[in-house]
């Protein structure tokens, strides 16, 4: 079986730290000891002195190394033996001048030849040293031994075994207790923290982890959805590309709190949690944008979103055709009424009431047609408020149009201004008994827009939440949510810098206001661009007639 380096994350960590915590440990106690090693030899070697020193001085040593042989059981052995006992030294030789002991701890040496050099001792100087003898490796101390006149007659050597220097050294350091602890606490500390790591790497290798986070971002930015990660405070932690295009954001949002990233509104409470369910309609940036809020572990979340504009275009269009279809079939149902009645005439051979009945009819459209193209002036916005009053027709409804509306062909977008009135115009529809009134009026380059129903009007408690996103009181079709069109005509007043607003109607029933700033043309550009059309056109002219 063989052994390499683990695959786990945890297992890795385990070993890292392990190795670590070990490392410490020894270079720890290496550090300690170096200089402890070295003060307890100093103080050995300086005993080891001060003891050579004391036996030199005294005056029967020298003595009786000048009056007696080298024996076991002469006067300077036992003399020796004595301060041996009392100093607890390893050993005290004394020898003469010749480098011959007098006294040895092995009494069968003595008589013999020192093992080591005493020429510095005989020389008159005192040395220190740890060095190898017949006894082993010892710290040692050596001085001239002088007799009664200060002349050199020999030497003393005072040793300690250095064997029993290390088991000083050993006995008083605790340190290696302390640290065989500590080594044993930070291999549990490790192994815990690798269980712990384990779990939650759900014991995966770096290998694994680094595939999944590659996996990971590239199906953030792949997929079309807009995913928004936030931590437990509530700041975003991860915006991928379509989120970012969707709210409107960059890379440097991320890091930032909610509340600051986005301004206040529905879709800054859908993410942060404040609204909740499931399928949420919000509104970001003239968008329809549907979010769900999962939470996850440790009070964080992950919002996704999914744009459905167009989805809800189609079904603001398949609402317009089908309110279309309505209005064809009204009006097919009105004209095959009127044919009969016209046949029955010319059966009837009432040929000049016939033909008042048709002009009257003729008039009767075209005066509605002209009324209205008329006071509006922009072909798309006449247009819808021609299929609105044939739809409203059908419905029972009669759409008028106030006196003193006048909209000018200078409409910077008109499918903006669409926007705002079919919405408007469609809600009063819905909530009228039997009267819309429309009024566009312009100030300068503003667009003032009313359109006021005699339907039960809004309560007031309800005035500040009928703009906001998702909020309605009709029952919503299969293809589209409710709750859009009130806060889409707000979004497009607020990204015009105005206003959308509600009131109460004179009479009975609600009256809403738009106020769109800069929504019309500067009036002298349209002037003098029509001035310049003219002058072009002026040669053509002249030379056709002539």
């Amino acid at each position: 079986m063989r052994i390499g380096w683990p695959r786990r994350v945890s297992a890795q960590v385990l070993l890292i730290q392990v190795l670590i915590t070990g490392g410490v440990t020894a270079l720890a106690i290496g550090l300690f000891l170096a200089p402890l090693s070295h003060q307890l030899d100093e103080q050995a070697m300086h005993r080891a002195l001060a003891i050579a020193q004391t036996v030199a001085a005294e005056p029967q040593v020298a003595q009786s190394l000048l009056t007696s042989p080298p024996t076991p059981d002469g006067p300077v052995q036992a003399e020796a033996e004595r301060i041996r006992t009392a100093t607890d030294a390893s050993y005290i030789v004394v020898m003469d001048t010749h480098g011959t002991r007098w006294s040895h701890t092995d009494t069968a040496r003595i008589g013999e030849h020192v093992s080591t050099d005493p020429s510095v001792a005989l020389g008159g100087h005192d040395i220190m040293q740890i060095d190898s003898g017949t006894l082993g490796r010892s710290a040692r101390g050596k001085v001239p031994l002088r007799d009664a006149h200060g002349k050199i007659v020999g030497a003393v050597s005072v040793g300690f075994a250095y064997t029993g220097l290390r088991a000083r050294l050993l006995a008083v350091v605790p340190l290696l207790r302390y640290a065989g602890a500590a080594l044993a606490v930070g291999v549990l500390a490790a192994l815990w923290a690798a269980r712990r790591l384990q779990r939650a790497t759900h014991g995966l290798a770096f290998a694994d982890i680094s595939a999944l986070l590659d996996e990971r971002e590239a199906m953030l930015h792949g997929i079309r959805e807009g995913v928004v990660a936030l931590d437990p405070h509530g700041r975003i932690r991860l915006l991928n590309d379509e989120a970012q295009r969707l709210l409107g954001l960059d890379g440097d949002a991320a890091g930032l709190p909610l509340d600051e990233a986005l301004p206040p509104g529905r879709t800054t409470d859908v993410l942060a949690g404040r609204a909740e369910g499931k399928d949420l309609l919000t509104v970001s940036g003239g968008r329809v944008l549907v979010a769900n809020r999962m939470p996850t572990e440790g009070g964080g979340a992950v919002v996704t979103l999914r744009d459905r504009t167009e989805l809800e275009l189609l079904g603001r269009e398949l609402d317009s055709t089908h309110g279309l279809l309505d209005a064809l079939r009204a009006q097919d149902h009105e004209h095959a009424n009127r044919l009969h009645t016209l046949l029955g005439l010319l059966e009837l051979g009432l040929h000049e009431a016939a033909v008042d009945f048709v002009a009257e009819v003729a008039d009767t459209h075209r005066a509605s047609a002209e009324e209205v193209s008329d006071r509006v002036h922009d072909p798309l916005v006449a247009a819808l408020l021609v299929g609105k009053a044939a739809i409203a027709a059908e419905r029972g409804v009669s759409l008028r149009i106030v006196p003193g509306t006048l909209l000018p062909d200078r409409v910077v977008d008109p499918r903006d201004l669409v926007t705002v009135l079919g919405n408007l115009v469609d809600n009063a529809l819905d909530a009228a008994s039997g009267e819309v009134e429309v009024e566009l009026r312009p100030e300068r380059d503003t667009v003032l827009l009313r359109v006021g129903d005699d339907g039960p009007g809004v309560p007031p408690e309800l005035r500040g939440k009928i703009f906001d996103e998702g909020w309605s009181t009709k029952q919503s079709p299969s293809h589209r949510g409710r709750g859009l069109g009130l806060a889409l005509v707000r979004r497009l007043a607020e990204r015009y810098g105005g206003t959308a607003r509600v009131a109460a109607r004179a009479g009975g029933g609600a009256v809403f206001t738009v106020v769109l700033p800069e929504a019309l043309a500067d009036q002298d550009l349209d002037l003098n661009l029509d001035l310049a059309e003219r002058g072009a056109a002026a040669p053509a002219l002249t030379g056709g007639a002539g």
